[in-house]
């Protein structure tokens, strides 16, 4: 097996123009870690099959975890890390609470994301 080495500069040479010009429309740091944040909850595939699922249609954590083959007890874990970071919203309808997505742009970030890794 090669292995492949990272390109790094031979000399040392400072582009301050650049510097200054990418750090004035750099994020915020908080924004940046929220950012990573939200990222690393697409990080599990349970999550991202609820996600997929949730996009066709608003669902109770009963037929999820039938349609994913999993425990309630799972989905239900994984629905409430979703809920934390603002991607799924529930109601409740008697005794029956449903989800679907909080928003658009959860459907939007992913269909971004398959388009990256489709190319």
């Amino acid at each position: 097996m090669v292995k492949k080495q990272i390109e790094v500069c031979e000399c040392n040479a400072i582009h301050m123009d650049i510097i200054q010009k990418v750090r004035k429309v750099m994020p915020e740091e908080e924004q940046l870690y929220d950012l990573a944040e939200l990222f690393k909850v697409f990080g599990d595939t349970t999550r991202v099959r609820i996600l997929c699922a949730l996009f066709e249609s608003e669902m109770c954590v009963c037929d999820i975890s039938t349609l994913l083959n999993m425990s309630q007890s799972s989905i239900s874990h994984q629905l409430r890390v979703l809920k934390s970071a603002k991607l799924v919203k529930n109601r409740k309808e008697g005794k029956v609470v449903y989800y679907s997505l909080d928003d658009e742009h959860i459907k939007h970030i992913f269909e971004q994301g398959l388009e990256h890794i489709s190319e």
